[in-house]
């Protein structure tokens, strides 16, 4: 019905079904956030959204958290000629979440919520930035471009994933068996420390990069996420829409 309304709209008159998509409501989601830091996360960005000065706006702290991602790509680019370049890659991971976190609070907090906008460019931007991060961790020595190539598709699909259920079930999830972005930065930065220590480790008889291991781990587990949350989504929507016979 929709869609015939909008095709009749498109033949009458062009600049009707212009005002309707510019009216157009964002559709009603839910917020999935079931990861391990997210009630102490919640308190934290309500406290900070509280004391941010008036002068600073979402679309700063948008950007923030991009800059702030492509640095951390560009400190593991920078690694192989000095290895404390990986302290530079917590201190950006650490401003990108300040960042990636802290602009939906705000804007929530402020009344200034743009939820097509918000939606479109806070999800580019991690797009982007993924790239960028795992673009520089295939060029740091510490990681076998392939599992940071692997990494970023598995990455990508998962964010499809989750973009096609907001779109068909209603639901946006921001976290997967109670591992969200925050949960993986603390990660990242741990494994950060531990290469400054020991670069590679004994794992099943053999010595190999300790984010090679990591990496090969997260894979397998993103892989998984894939396979299962597609599977329930699949037989929910096909529940749901079942065809009487």
């Amino acid at each position: 019905m929709a869609s015939g309304m909008t095709e009749l709209c498109e033949q009458v008159n062009p600049c009707v079904l212009l005002e309707m998509r510019r009216a157009r409501p964002f559709p009603e989601m839910r917020r999935v956030q079931e990861s391990w830091v997210a009630g102490a996360e919640k308190r934290a960005l309500l406290w900070l959204a509280a004391r941010t000065p008036q002068w600073i706006g979402p679309d700063h702290l948008t950007f923030l958290g991009l800059a702030a991602q492509v640095g951390a790509g560009a400190c593991y680019a920078l690694a192989p000629w000095n290895r404390y370049a990986l302290l530079g890659v917590i201190i950006c991971l650490a401003l990108n979440w300040l960042g990636d976190s802290l602009d939906g609070t705000l804007a929530r907090v402020r009344q200034q919520l743009r939820p097509r906008y918000g939606f479109y460019v806070d999800h580019m931007v991690d797009s982007f930035g993924g790239l960028a991060l795992m673009g520089g961790l295939a060029l740091s020595g510490y990681m076998h471009p392939r599992i940071a190539i692997g990494l970023l598709v598995a990455f990508l699909m998962l964010s499809i994933q989750s973009y096609l259920a907001t779109h068909a079930l209603g639901e946006f999830r921001l976290s997967f068996w109670r591992f969200g972005p925050t949960e993986l930065r603390i990660l990242l930065a741990v494994g950060n420390l531990a290469l400054l220590w020991k670069p590679r480790v004994h794992f099943l008889g053999g010595f190999y990069k300790l984010f090679d291991v990591g990496g090969a781990i997260g894979l397998a587990g993103m892989a998984l996420m894939l396979v299962f949350f597609t599977g329930q989504n699949t037989v929910r929507l096909y529940r749901e829409e079942g065809i009487n016979r």
